[in-house]
């Protein structure tokens, strides 16, 4: 091989034998989208280069730019030290399988220990064979619907991708918006919960009085609950001035 996977800190993408062009650009778009550009073919159906790819890849270009043209799966793999197989069907072969989360997190060690790794995908109509099962470590499989399992090759490397980005990166399971605002600190919610406690005392709504504290409690209670922005504060204080402005007029 002309270049060094060790000196990459990415699994290299190998698709074999892929069938047509267009798939091989929608693969090169699934790979950049999660920071994956190390992108192998082996003996391509069409030739390469691929005007179709070029079309399809639509941003992702570098990424065929820079892939290696390869004659066959013993070329493409004579530099790695540890190859994954993609497959949806069972195989008599005696090999670890991994979930594809299970495989990147594994990946990604033996990347940080400067192994060289690859992910092998094989052609859209029946996937990779034996053969090229039998060259790979391991193998990686979806938990697909059994009565249709077979996935397009740039889902799968969208899928593998996706699960390269949690391993090997930084993922923020859940954030919020704050649209220009914060959130409320502890003295804008005792603020508010002071005034509707007034404004609800004075319309006489703790009631009966045996009740009265009860009912403040819980309605303190209700605010400190709630996740509140300054925003909503201050919306909260505008609503229960009004309603007060608007019973005045009466």
């Amino acid at each position: 091989m002309s270049d060094d996977i060790g000196k990459l800190n990415m699994p290299a993408v190998v698709l074999v034998r892929p069938q047509m062009g267009e798939n091989i650009g929608a693969a090169a778009r699934a790979m950049l989208n999660f920071t994956l550009d190390h992108m192998r073919i082996v003996a391509p159906r069409d030739g390469w280069p691929n005007p179709a790819a070029v079309a399809m890849a639509s941003g992702a270009g570098r990424v065929l730019d820079a892939a290696q043209l390869c004659a066959d799966l013993p070329d493409v793999l004579a530099d790695c030290d540890y190859v994954y197989a993609t497959t949806a069907r069972g195989r008599d072969l005696t090999k670890p399988v991994f979930s594809p989360e299970a495989a990147m997190g594994d990946a990604a060690k033996r990347i940080k220990d400067g192994q060289r790794v690859a992910v092998l995908f094989g052609p859209e109509r029946a996937g990779l064979e034996n053969d090229d099962v039998a060259r790979a470590n391991a193998i990686v499989t979806v938990p697909v619907n059994p009565e249709f399992a077979s996935l397009n090759l740039a889902q799968c490397v969208l899928l593998m991708g996706y699960e390269w980005m949690r391993a090997s990166a930084e993922v923020t399971d859940q954030t919020v918006e704050m649209a220009g605002t914060d959130w409320a600190k502890g003295q804008d919610i005792e603020h508010l919960a002071g005034h509707f406690e007034d404004r609800l005392d004075e319309a006489g709504f703790f009631f009966p009085e045996h009740k009265a504290q009860s009912m403040k409690i819980n309605l303190r209670n209700m605010w400190s609950r709630m996740p509140l922005t300054r925003a909503d504060v201050q919306m909260l204080h505008g609503m229960m001035r009004q309603m007060v402005r608007w019973k005045e007029r009466d």
